[in-house]
């Protein structure tokens, strides 16, 4: 993988992810690739994914040990059954120690096996129709601020033409205010109205009461208010006391994965409940209202959205649930200083806050998740693809054979890979590197065209009996997850998920459907 390459100069803005540390895919100067997948696959990467499949091969061992015993003893002798019969009814302490011995370890495995996680239902926030922000009232408003001169007013215009945002995206009411009102009671109210839009709407669609659920998760990059936001839906709707509740910021666009992480765990500790993933973006204190052209971008980029996630680790909870959620990576690079301020907050030379992106993020990037997908691919490749990808990586280290690691194709794993919708350019790049199909990306060019850079929510989309993979990034981390259907999911246009930002991480998640069809999810922070 190059790093640092140099592409041929381009005049086109390519568009980024989310001021906090989202993957940033603008760039002024001569364009930075993506890394290059056809290079040396890093070892240290490979070996954290068979170290996981590896911890888990007692499972495989187990199932034919165990139809052997019951083969065998299908063929013995009907004397020697009778035999063992006798033998026992004179064996009374025998036959009740092995019996507790049978219950004991019964007990510890139904104790110690890890608790299924099913993906039952999620809302998307859809604005009123009035909170539209189309190209031309976007231009007229923001040259009706007097925040910009014409060389900025222009710049933000060729940007916004470039990114893919379409007319239908949403801003909160303040910012049509001229001028716009970024005070902490209107970044309240748009937080409000966005959280408790799509709450509402997901304990209409369920069964579910807010007193039922045990655990809450809420993201939001910069905005992180006290009382925090998972303070403000706990009061909302009078959830119970015990409830346990984390709120996580300046995580950026990766941190909607990021949060399914941390439900997930909680989810294997607390048993029998509930968990509700909230993943939110905050515009309103977050305009940027200088001169300084690396942090304008994301005011053409980002706007209003979010998704909340129903979580259940109730085994009953299968049969209505959408997916089951089985594998997620996170890669962090935050130990690298080049990768910790590739997105930075901070203020320019006249005391205005914005988000500085780095000329490199789009390098940094591409390592981060060719991390990640190395670390999953042992998890969730076919064992063909696995063993071609050993033997060339045998060849190449070992027998010092001039030939290339092979690149696993990960579309034999997946049906869906939902990438970040952080800009039209991002989503090229990751479409040619992973030599991936048009139809493989357009639900994230869709959501892009539809909602805009939503941050951490742009990758909840879902097609229905579909496998899935979702990858998330910031400037830190990278994450991703993998589900599996289990019900059929209804379609809808969706919001995707990330990872987080600091430096450039990426998760990366697997769910599965009810055909056990695979959808990856991978978003860098």
């Amino acid at each position: 993988m190059t790093k640092g390459g140099q592409g041929r100069p381009v005049e086109h803005l390519a568009p980024m992810t989310r001021p906090s540390n989202d993957i940033v895919s603008l760039h002024i100067t001569p364009t930075r690739r993506l890394s290059d997948f056809l290079q040396l696959v890093n070892l240290k990467h490979v070996k954290p994914g068979y170290d996981y499949l590896i911890r888990h091969l007692v499972k495989l061992f187990s199932v034919p040990l165990l139809l052997g015993t019951f083969l065998g003893a299908r063929h013995r002798i009907p004397d020697d059954a009778w035999q063992l019969r006798e033998n026992l009814q004179f064996n009374i302490v025998n036959l009740i120690a092995c019996t507790a011995w049978l219950v004991f370890v019964g007990t510890l495995y139904m104790m110690w096996r890890p608790r299924p996680i099913y993906l039952i239902d999620f809302a998307c926030y859809v604005a009123d129709s009035k909170c539209k922000v189309p190209k031309s009232l976007f231009m007229e408003r923001l040259r009706m601020t007097g925040y910009f001169d014409e060389k900025g007013v222009e710049f933000q215009e060729k940007i916004l033409d470039r990114s893919g945002v379409g007319d239908e995206s949403y801003f909160p009411p303040s910012m049509f205010e001229i001028p716009p009102n970024p005070s902490m009671r209107a970044a309240r109210e748009e937080s409000n109205t966005v959280m408790f839009g799509y709450l509402d709407e997901l304990f209409a669609t369920t069964t579910i009461k807010p007193k039922d659920v045990g655990i809450l998760v809420v993201n939001c990059s910069i905005f992180c208010p006290t009382p925090s936001l998972s303070s403000m839906i706990v009061n909302k709707y009078k959830m119970r006391g015990n409830i346990r509740t984390y709120n996580l910021g300046g995580m950026g666009c990766s941190a909607g994965v990021i949060a399914i992480d941390v439900a997930k765990d909680m989810l294997q500790v607390h048993g029998n409940t509930y968990a509700i993933v909230v993943t939110t973006k905050n515009i309103t204190l977050n305009w940027y209202t200088g001169e300084r052209k690396v942090m304008l971008i994301p005011n053409c980029l980002f706007r209003v959205g979010g998704a909340a996630i129903l979580l259940s680790n109730k085994r009953k909870d299968k049969r209505v649930s959408k997916y089951k959620l089985h594998h997620v990576v996170r890669t962090h690079k935050g130990a690298d200083d080049n990768c910790y301020k590739c997105v930075f907050q901070e203020e320019d030379d006249k005391g205005k806050v914005g988000v500085t992106l780095s000329r490199d993020l789009m390098t940094i990037a591409g390592e981060a998740l060719k991390a990640n997908i190395t670390t999953l691919g042992p998890l969730v490749l076919p064992f063909s693809e696995q063993a071609r990808f050993i033997s060339s990586l045998v060849a190449h280290k070992v027998l010092k054979m001039d030939v290339k690691p092979y690149i696993p194709d990960f579309k034999q794993a997946f049906n869906h890979i939902c990438m970040h919708a952080g800009g039209r350019a991002v989503i090229d790049k990751i479409e040619r590197t992973l030599k991936l199909d048009p139809e493989h990306c357009e639900p994230s060019r869709m959501t892009l065209h539809r909602f805009g850079n939503t941050s951490s929510s742009s990758i909840w989309a879902i097609k229905s009996g579909k496998s899935l993979s979702e990858a998330a990034s910031s400037a830190t981390a990278l994450s991703g997850k993998h589900c599996d259907p289990l019900s059929r999911p209804r379609v809808r246009a969706g919001l995707n998920a990330s990872t987080d930002t600091p430096c450039i991480s990426t998760t990366s998640s697997k769910f599965v459907t009810p055909n056990n069809r695979k959808m990856v999810q991978t978003v860098p922070e």
